[in-house]
């Protein structure tokens, strides 16, 4: 019965796959009601639209404000947990990291007894915290060649 004609109590038209007439004819005598009564606005001036415009817009200001105060807090927070729990993640590696140290000189001294298994160990790491300076004094320099007044554009990056 899809897409037959139909009178279907009073309606002539289509029916859909459900038999309903998707768009079903007006009743006669019919007349749809205008939604606002042009009768509610004759009290209202321009002046008390934009006194109520700008009650709005200081509504909004102020929800604003509360919303980006809360996520101040929130962040802060946040932050403090970040911090807390880095910190105990810095600390912890600082510690794996002398463990290290100490097992490779322990695993050394049989083969280039204890002082040379000493000298070894700390020569590799003092060459790590040379790379590692040097590393940070080039960003160092990059920050500073940022705020000079020189054209940064003509350093060259080794």
């Amino acid at each position: 019965m899809i897409g037959r004609e139909q009178n279907v109590a009073g309606t002539a038209g289509r029916v859909d796959a459900f038999g309903v007439n998707p768009m079903p004819e007006p009743e006669l005598g019919f007349t749809p009601e205008p939604e606002d009564d042009p009768e509610d606005y004759l009290g209202h001036s321009l002046l008390e639209d934009v006194q109520a415009l700008i009650d709005d817009g200081k509504t909004y200001a102020q929800a604003e404000l509360n919303y980006q105060v809360t996520r101040a807090a929130y962040t802060a927070d946040r932050a403090k947990g970040v911090a807390i729990f880095g910190a105990g993640a810095a600390l912890v590696a600082f510690v794996a990291a002398i463990a290290l140290a100490v097992g490779l000189i322990i695993a050394l001294t049989p083969l280039i007894t204890a002082w040379g298994a000493t000298a070894l160990v700390v020569g590799a790491l003092l060459i790590v915290a040379w790379l590692m300076a040097r590393r940070a004094l080039d960003s160092l320099s990059d920050i500073q060649a940022a705020f000079s007044d020189k054209d940064s554009s003509t350093r060259t990056k080794p």
